[in-house]
This record gives C-alpha cells, structure tokens and sequence, in this order.
C-alpha cells in the first residue's frame, strides 16, 4: 500500500511546515495536492474553495483533470464536492456513475471521495481525490484524507490571516500617507481628488467618486472620478436624493452595500454601469460632525461583500476626506478674507487719494465757473452753441457735486434727488457722447418704452452710470460695432421697476471674470481701473434698483441689464 504510516507522517510534516516555507496561500494548495496525491491512490485531485462573495464552489488547483476545469463553480449542493461543502461532512462514493450528485467532469472516474476543509466550524472548501477504479477508497484512506486535510485547513488558515494581516498593513500604511496627503491639499478639488485616488488604492476596484451635496440639500453632483476610462458622466449632472442608493446613505448617514447593481433601478451612473460592468457598490456618507455633506463611492466590476474590515478603511477615508475639505473650504475663506482685507486698504487709500484730488480740483473748478460767467456768452435763439454752453454749466454744477460729495462722503445724496424721465437721461447723455460715437464708429438703436418711465433719482449719477456702461461698449467694439439700448418696465419683488438692456457687439466678457465683473478693481483691460462697474452698482443700489450681466448662448457681446423703481409704482 502506498499509504504506510511513515509516508503519511512525512506528508503531514510537509504540509505543516509550509507556514514557513511558502507565503502565498496558492503556491501552498498545490503542494498540499501533491502530497495528497502521493499518499492516496488517486488519478486525479482539487481543491476548491468557496468564494465568500459569490458563495459558489471554485475549483482553484487540480492534478488529473481536464485543462478547462481550472476556476469551474459549482453552487454549493451541486455535485459530490458541492454536496460535501454544504453539509461539511465527507463522502466516499464507490461508484460514480450510480450516484444523481455526480458532475461530471472526466469520463475516466468512477470512484471519488470528497473531505471538507472546516475552519472554525465553517467549510471553507473541499479536497476531493479521484480514481479510475470503482471501489478504490476506503475508511482507511477516508481517514488519511481527513488528517490531511485538517491539517493543510489550519496551514492555508493561517497563510490566509498572514496574506490579511499584511493587506491591513498596508491599507494602514496608505491610509496614514492618504491623511497626510489629504490635509496638504488646500483647494477643495484637490482634495476630491486625491480622496478618489487613494481609494482605488486600498483595495482592488472598478472606480471610485465623490458626490457633495448641493446647497438645497435635495440633490447631488459628482465633484471627483477616478478609475474609469471608458467615457466619464457629466460632472455637472445633478442626481436627486430619491433617485439614487446614495440618497439613503445620506439620509440615513450609514454605509448601504449593493451587491448587484444590475439588479436594482439605480438610476446614478445609468448608462456607465453596464458599460464599465460595474456591478458592487459600497457607498459611505461623508459626515461633518452630524451633518452629511457627500458619499464616497466604491465600485467593483465583481460580485463582492465587503467585510467589516473595508467598510471600516472607506469610513476612515470618508472622515479624512470630510477634515480635508472643511480645511479647503477655511482656508478658501481665509483667503477670501485676506483679498477682501486688501481690497478695502486699497479703497481706504483711493479713498484718501480722492479727497486730497478733490480738494485740490475744487478752487480751479470754481474760478473756471465763475470766469465763464463773467464772459457773458450769448448765443441767437436757435444756435447749437446756445445748448451746448447750457450743457457746459451744468456739468460743471455736476462736477462741483461730485466734489463736494467726495470732501462730505457721510452725506446721503438723497436729497438732490428729484423726478426725472429715464429715457430723457438716456438721451442726452447719448448727445454728450455723439463725437465719441461718430469717432468710434458705433451705431446706437434707442428702443423707447411705450409708456413713460418716470423715476426719484440723481440725474447726474444716472448719466454716470449709462456713461460708464456706453464708454464700456465702446472700448469692447475698437472696430465700430452697434448699441442696442431697450427700455420696459416689469414687477420685481412687488414693485413696478424701470428696467433698461444695453447689447453691444463686442466679443463679451471673459469667462473668468463674469461671475466678479462688478467687484472693484477687477479688469480685463491694461488700461483699466475696475472701479466702473463698481460705481455702477453702488449708485443703483442707492437708488434701491441694480445690475446684472445677462448670460448669453452666444459668446459675441456683453448685455448688461439695470433697474430702479418707477414713481408712483
């Protein structure tokens, strides 16, 4: 007999002293098999484990059969070694071909026994040996089967929690340099990112994304991606809570695991799941404090449970992205603060500059009044001249205000408001800049309201602001252009509000700056101030009206659009 004592000691004694001399749990099940195979008359051997995701039998190393019955499943019950892992109870079977379990894998078997391999009451697979002789296993060799087998269970046993502790480590490992990454990011982008990253790092998947929150709390964006190549989703779609696993996750503020995602409505990522073949999901909300503000998302192309062990490194990876982003987002505010600290040092100095400006502008201002006074200048009725001198005084009277308002800046202007028509201001600051139109050669469509637009505000701060916004166009069309300038009257919040539209046809505000345009010292031109738009604004305010930039389809020209409340409205 092949099977003496001595040669099944030697056999244990191999199989016990793998835990040193191999690490790798499958290097370590084929020489189990070999020395089953050289103890027992077999023609042929497996081993197969059950895949704890699946829960289905896997063939993972053999000796005698077909080529194609390495990595074959069979769901547990199925078949003799199915029935054996199921029950966890071995099986002898004489002859095969009488038995209905059989599945049939070489036609030259005609005896099998099967042993399961039991770690902690649990079978957790099963050696099976095979012989071309009916009859050719006994209680003898069930019985070195079943030693055998128990002590290469203990063996691969601990070869697995070595193959584990060391994947901990190294999650460990990656979770620590993932921290220090993380909290060294300081947009917020970066952060996303590199959460994305490093959690395609810690474990084996398909992809990984991040979804925040958007502010009415009832719907998500996908801010990060990582892992996928076959055509990213729109970064800018929104996914409503109710729509979407992620939702609960949220809501609920736990981990949700979907085992098949191709079985379920799950209506994120609809076309890019059977795309990329997604099929695992596990989603973590990211918490601050009490508050969920996103989910980290884990995608595998596998049937895959993940065990406690990852559900706990993508919670920690879920709590570093949430510090990182509360860092990106104060140090997004310190920064806001630092910019809005310098801007208001530079508006104190212009401020400072402006009055020492005024003061010194204000004596040649005043002689230049009075000796035009004193010129006694008269024109026949009729003459443009005559209109023109009548213009002069008063825009010296405006310049004069100005002045004064700039040396008595606490003073409200409210009172030199008066009632005015606005299409009458429009108009004849229109007449002021005519040589400029004519020189620039710029075209202006005037198209008048159908009932009068009456308002209570300081004419002169009104032309500044159609001058300002006229001046703007211009320089926008160096090449000549056309102005088209609207008028209407709407309700705004309750009030019936004098609204004017001016469209030029310049090439449009910059991209970068559209959604700054009206903050001070902010331009796109050399020889620009930033502070137009600015005063545009404050003085609109002042008179409880304002102004936007109306978004456009077309890229060509910039179309700004102000209002004040109608008297009377």
């Amino acid at each position: 007999m092949p099977h003496t004592p001595q040669i099944v000691l030697d056999a244990l004694y191999h199989i016990s002293r793998l835990v040193s001399d191999t690490e790798d749990p499958q290097e370590a099940l084929q020489l189990i098999l070999d020395e089953v195979m050289r103890v027992l008359p077999a023609t042929s051997a497996s081993i197969a484990l059950v895949n704890p995701d699946t829960q289905l039998l896997q063939i993972e190393v053999e000796r005698g059969l077909p080529s194609n019955s390495k990595g074959l499943e069979l769901p547990l019950g199925q078949g003799i070694t199915g029935w054996v892992a199921l029950h966890g109870r071995p099986l002898i079977v004489a002859n095969v071909h009488d038995d209905i379990r059989y599945f049939k894998l070489n036609s030259d078997v005609h005896s099998e026994m099967a042993v399961p391999m039991l770690l902690d009451g649990r079978a957790v697979g099963v050696v099976n040996v095979d012989s071309d002789k009916i009859g050719a296993f006994g209680e003898q060799e069930l019985k070195i089967l079943t030693l055998l087998t128990g002590e290469a269970t203990k063996v691969v046993g601990r070869l697995w929690l070595i193959s584990q502790l060391r994947v901990k480590a190294r999650q460990l490992e990656s979770l620590i340099t993932t921290g220090q990454t993380l909290v060294s990011k300081l947009e917020l982008q970066a952060v996303l990112d590199t959460a994305t990253q490093q959690g395609l790092a810690l474990m084996p998947c398909r992809l990984c994304a991040v979804f925040l929150l958007n502010s009415d709390s009832q719907s998500l964006r996908m801010a990060a991606l990582a892992g996928h190549e076959i055509g990213s989703p729109n970064p800018g779609e929104n996914i409503a809570l109710t729509d979407s696993v992620i939702g609960s996750a949220i809501r609920h503020k736990k981990q949700v695991e979907v085992l098949s995602l191709l079985r379920m409505e799950e209506h994120h990522f609809a076309k890019l799941i059977p795309a990329a073949k997604l099929v695992s999901l596990l989603c973590t909300p990211i918490l601050v404090g009490d508050h969920a503000i996103g989910a980290l998302n884990v995608y595998t192309d596998r049937h895959h449970r993940f065990n406690n062990d990852e559900r706990r490194i993508f919670a920690t990876l879920a709590n570093l992205c949430a510090v990182a982003v509360q860092n990106a987002e104060l140090y997004s505010r310190v920064f806001a603060s630092e910019e809005s600290l310098r801007k208001n040092e530079r508006l104190t100095t212009l401020g400072l500059l402006a009055a020492e400006i005024a003061h010194e502008i204000r004596n040649p201002l005043t002689v230049i009044t009075l000796l035009l006074d004193t010129l006694d200048l008269s024109f026949p009725e009729g003459d443009a001249r005559g209109h023109d001198l009548d213009v002069i005084r008063e825009k010296l009277g405006h310049l004069g205000e100005i002045v004064e308002r700039v040396l008595g800046f606490s003073k409200s202007g409210a009172s030199l408001q008066a009632r005015w028509s606005l299409g009458a201001i429009v108009e004849e600051t229109l007449r002021l800049l005519r040589p400029k139109l004519e020189q620039s050669k710029v075209i202006v469509h005037v198209h008048p309201s159908p009932r009068p637009l009456i308002v209570d505000a300081h004419k002169g701060q009104l032309q500044q602001v159609i001058l300002n916004l006229t001046l703007n166009a211009l320089q926008a069309m160096p090449q000549g252009g056309t102005l088209d300038i609207e008028f209407h009257d709407e309700t705004r919040d309750h009030i019936r509000q004098a609204v004017v539209t001016m469209r030029d046809t310049g090439p449009g505000v910059p991209p970068a700056i559209r959604s700054r345009v009206f903050e001070s010292f902010l331009t796109a031109r050399t020889d620009g101030t930033g502070l137009g738009l600015a005063i545009c604004k404050r003085i609109l305010r002042d008179h409880r009206g304002d102004i936007e930039l109306v978004e456009t389809a077309s890229p060509a020209g910039a179309t700004f659009r102000f209002w004040l409340p109608v008297t009377g409205g």
